[in-house]
């Protein structure tokens, strides 16, 4: 999937904004507003959450749509559900067992999926970690400036790839995103990397071609450093 760039998060932003503006509790499970936070109760209808300037929190069990942010995080709980995921700046993170049907984004901000956790579209960012534990995506892993940690019995259709920054805002840090491919863990498809990467993977993974890298292969628990 494409990666948003720091100019066309600006844009989303402002366009979240103004629709927005003019909306209150929407039908059903549905929540929108500028500034607050939002929070799904389990058993609550189906309905999706939108704000600007707050995190959404989806309880365990819970059903939700879309769940949109632009500066704010979102939690979805244990077993909870959802069809897509986005903040601009934020972490995402995915309680034990949650499920979301389409794919994660964020710009800014880690995105973690705890054990038993599904996605099945991609997960994306711009910047910060991503981490699997004992997870599943069916959709890949996209990343511009981010470190990415696929532990446990993590499974990874679609690949993993670390592309080009673009956008005239966008800088990238100092540091070399550090990409583990842990014991146990399975990455089917392939790794792409367009710029520089520290690439660890440990003897008892499986990974698909490699291209724009060179695995250092580990023993034990992790990588050095």
């Amino acid at each position: 999937m494409p990666m948003p760039s720091r100019l066309s998060s600006l844009a989303a932003l402002l366009a979240l904004a103004g629709a927005l503006s003019a909306c209150g509790p929407g039908p059903g499970g549905a929540a929108s507003r500028v500034n607050g936070s939002i929070h799904v109760a389990a058993g609550t209808p189906a309905g999706a959450a939108a704000t600007v300037n707050g995190s959404i929190v989806a309880d365990d069990n819970a059903v939700l749509t879309t769940a949109r942010t632009v500066n704010g995080g979102i939690t979805i709980g244990r077993h909870a559900s959802a069809e897509s995921l986005t903040t601009v700046n934020g972490p995402i993170a995915l309680r034990a067992g949650a499920r979301v049907a389409g794919g994660v984004t964020v710009v800014n901000g880690a995105i973690r999926l705890a054990d038993g956790a599904k996605v099945s579209g991609t997960v994306a960012n711009v910047s910060g970690a991503i981490t699997l534990n004992s997870a599943q995506v069916s959709g890949g892993i996209t990343t511009v400036d981010g470190n990415v940690s696929v532990l446990g019995q993590s499974q990874v259709e679609g690949g993993i790839a670390v592309k080009k920054p673009s956008g005239i805002f966008f800088q990238v840090s100092d540091a070399v995103p550090r990409i583990v491919i842990g014991p146990g863990a399975v990455v089917d498809g392939a790794l792409r990397f367009d710029h520089e990467v520290a690439l660890y993977v440990s003897d008892q993974a499986k990974i698909g071609p490699v291209s724009g890298a060179t695995p250092v292969t580990f023993s034990g628990a992790s990588p050095p450093g």
